[in-house]
């Protein structure tokens, strides 16, 4: 088992959603130091949401803005280049909708644009999925994987600038849907999510300048080493990822995940990634309810993360919590 030295790290609570409604599944995304919520599913009503909500984490305070005019859903992807953000994918579970189109929200001016859909894969509509995964590098985003009756593994570049979205191809990722991305230093980290009910373990690096994949090290017990001897509750699926650049770690960020669930069991297991050794060590279970389908936002430059929404069994949330992994663990706050 690896051991380090450092704070366990706690969880803080921070304001609710109050003027919104509790969610799970909903999108997200930063831009500068702010973030946003959009759209997501409500049990009562057994419907979906197109409500957008702005977080200033400097503030600690939320406001409403303009509402997403596509079809409302839950489980689309979320990131933003430069200004902008940009919402893709997703379902309607109501009505039993898979989405492909993909819409731009303009931070600037409070206003949306759809842009160009999502290509097929094999024939009309197959382009289509939910519980995919979305990033962006420099001024490109990404989406791939997720699952529409099947679970897939194809990885896509959309260039806003001349709105085309462009193949990545032979991605090594294994197929899965509700797996987690972080990016570091202009790669792109993929790791987590499931796959026939079984979990993946295995974990990828995309340089997006080469267009090179590279396999780390699993998250899961498979070598013959001790390193991973203890690695019995990082894979998972639908949970969340954090990066943040704690003081103690020099200029070196570190990454977090927590939450989802694991061979069909909650998991509030909170692990930090090691990016210069790729190596994995526990840190201060999620101090709140269980729960899957919950956003977060890594605030790079404030060197802040947050979480917050979700569901767990019949109960669903609109509660925010960040995560301070150089802080004392206070089962109080």
């Amino acid at each position: 088992m690896v051991c380090c030295a450092g704070p366990t790290g706690n969880w803080l609570k921070r304001a609710e959603l109050l003027s919104g409604i509790p969610r799970t599944g909903a999108s997200a995304w930063v831009i500068g130091d702010t973030g946003y919520l959009v759209g997501g599913y409500i049990i009562p009503g057994d419907s979906c949401l197109s409500d957008l909500w702005q977080y200033d984490p400097a503030a600690n305070a939320w406001s409403q803005k303009a509402f997403f005019p596509g079809i409302p859903r839950r489980s689309g992807v979320g990131f933003s280049i430069g200004v902008n953000g940009y919402l893709s994918t997703g379902y309607d579970s109501v009505k039993n909708i898979l989405f492909q189109d993909c819409w731009q929200y303009n931070s600037g001016n409070n206003t949306w644009t759809r842009m160009a859909d999502l290509p097929d894969l094999n024939g009309p509509g197959t382009g289509a999925r939910y519980d995919a995964v979305g990033f962006a590098v420099g001024n490109y985003g990404y989406l791939g994987t997720g699952y529409n009756g099947n679970w897939l593994n194809d990885f896509w570049q959309f260039d806003p600038v001349n709105n085309q979205w462009r193949a990545i191809q032979n991605s090594p990722v294994s197929k899965r849907s509700g797996a987690l991305a972080f990016v570091f230093m202009d790669q792109a980290y993929i790791c987590t999510g499931i796959n026939n009910g079984i979990q993946s373990t295995d974990f990828w690096r995309y340089n997006p300048t080469t267009d090179k994949w590279t396999r780390l090290r699993d998250i899961y017990n498979t070598s013959r080493d001790s390193y991973d001897d203890d690695y019995t509750d990082i894979a998972r699926d639908h949970g969340i990822a954090l990066i943040i650049q704690p003081s103690y770690s020099g200029n070196i960020s570190k990454a977090y995940i927590s939450l989802g669930k694991s061979n069909g069991e909650y998991n509030k297991k909170t692990w930090e990634y090691d990016i210069t050794t790729d190596l994995w060590i526990r840190r201060t279970p999620y101090e709140r309810s269980e729960r899957q389908g919950a956003i977060s936002w890594s605030f790079l430059n404030l060197k802040r993360g947050f979480t917050g929404t979700g569901s767990g069994g019949k109960y669903i949330f609109d509660d925010l919590d960040e995560w301070l992994p150089e802080n004392t663990y206070n089962a109080n706050d």
